[in-house]
């Protein structure tokens, strides 16, 4: 079949080095772009394209499901009057559309569909060849490491385009992209596409202003049209005291626990994940080794999780820092979950009760004690992007927080704030961090690159 780009689209002038790349069959591509770039429409006609270059499975992912159908199912372009996925998947070219599971099946044989990181391990891709990480920034950074083996073992294609979020996973990305020849990565702001006209800017920095007040408005406009990494996640609970440990360099691949037990704090989800963090406290320092987070899953798995780690880093088990609902019995077992956890051989031990409002106040004065390992950088995200949701009528932050997958890391971490001064501190005499120094005698980091 003789494929066309839709209603004749063509890519702008800004946008063709990614379209190239990927119309080249380039693999990896990380794209930080500024609002109104028009991110995910080249992305939607590079997968019609795509998808009848090579029959088989794609999918468009958001970082909730229900963000998936607003901006992208039922979105209308302004410009044309029609839905975005209409301009990009005519009719003449689908054998069906399914509204409910947003769900389209061309005439030979892919399929594309529409898809939330808050569920990514729901999926079954056998023949995935092709995925977009949307909003990246903002997503569940566990999804790409799910669905990359079902990529890997298709030679399919993953593309990540966003807007910054502070410098979480997506600036983690971006800048081992940078490093990676294999990969496409740029930073495109409205200084490098000239999409907004003088006039626009100022009239999108008063609208700032006007929400957020002089300072956080520029702030968030540097953010979503400048490609800043540096403005804080608006409404997050923990953005000062998680800008200082990545400022003061306590995030380090060599820090490993002492000959002393090593504790976990869960917080145990019946529908949703359950998340669990590795720590010890040694002198006035908490030492953060490790963080795990899933869900559909028996109290057998994180017994196993848990053995798996003792036995490949040579962890002496500790005390399993639980919630108090962990004493509530489960319907059809009869039993507690504390019960179910002895009886895997684990040790729980509930938390001292106290609100959200006290529990985040002891965080706060936890995270500036905590040095983390590496490996938890999916968890230092989630707790980056706690923040509270936002009330879009009223234009104010609610009480409450967002409910998405930071939300689970975020709580377990609040049991272990919770829990950790109950523990007697152990001494370590080596240093934590070789050549840390701190924030002010560091040097100023290199002003970000563009490599394409």
């Amino acid at each position: 079949m003789e494929l066309r780009l839709p209603h004749n689209w063509q890519p702008r002038d800004y946008q063709r080095p990614l379209w190239d790349y990927l119309e080249r069959g380039g693999k990896r591509a990380i794209m930080i772009a500024h609002r109104r770039w028009g991110k995910d429409d080249l992305i939607l006609h590079r997968t019609a394209c795509a998808a009848f270059e090579r029959p088989a499975s794609y999918w468009h992912m958001l970082p909730l499901q229900t963000q998936a159908r607003k901006a992208i199912w039922t979105a209308i372009n302004p410009h044309t009057g029609k839905r975005r996925i209409d301009e990009a998947f005519p009719s003449e070219l689908r054998e069906n559309t399914n509204e409910q599971e947003m769900f389209i099946r061309f005439k030979n044989g892919s399929t594309w569909q529409l898809i939330g990181s808050d569920s990514y391990n729901s999926l079954v891709g056998a023949g995935v060849a092709g995925v977009t990480f949307s909003e990246f920034a903002l997503a569940n950074p566990s999804a790409w490491g799910y669905i990359r083996p079902m990529l890997e073992e298709n030679n399919g294609w993953a593309t990540f385009i966003t807007t910054p979020r502070g410098k979480n996973h997506a600036h983690a990305m971006y800048e081992m992209a940078l490093k990676n020849p294999a990969w496409f990565s740029a930073i495109s702001s409205i200084e490098d596409t000239g999409a907004l006209t003088p006039e626009q800017v100022e009239e999108s920095i008063a609208e700032y202003t006007a929400m957020y007040g002089e300072d956080i408005g520029r702030a968030q406009f540097e953010q979503e049209y400048l490609c800043s990494f540096n403005a804080a996640i608006l409404g997050a609970f923990y953005a000062r005291e998680m800008t200082a440990v990545r400022n003061e360099g306590r995030i380090d691949a060599t820090l490993e626990a002492i000959s002393a037990p090593v504790h976990r704090a869960w917080d145990i989800g019946v529908r949703d994940d359950t998340s669990i963090w590795w720590f010890q406290v040694v002198g006035g320092q908490v030492y953060v080794l490790d963080c795990y987070s899933t869900n559909g899953v028996g109290v057998d798995h994180y017994a196993e999780i848990i053995e798996q780690r003792a036995a490949e880093n040579g962890w002496r088990h500790g005390t399993d820092f639980v919630p108090h609902d962990a004493k509530v019995k489960e319907w059809g077992t009869g039993r507690t979950r504390i019960e179910t956890m002895l009886s895997f051989g684990l040790n729980p031990e509930v938390v001292p009760q106290a609100g959200l409002l006290d529990s985040i106040n002891a965080t706060r004065r936890t995270i500036p004690r905590c040095v983390f390992h590496a490996r938890c950088e999916t968890g230092i995200s989630a707790l980056e992007q706690y923040r509270r949701e936002w009330d879009d009528e009223k234009k104010v932050f609610k009480a409450n927080p967002l409910h998405d997958f930071s939300s689970h890391y975020a709580d377990a971490f609040r049991y272990m704030a919770l829990a950790w001064r109950t523990i007697r501190p152990v001494i370590d005499n080596k240093p934590v961090i070789q050549g840390w120094q701190p924030a002010m005698m560091r040097r100023p980091v290199a002003k970000d690159r563009i490599k394409i």
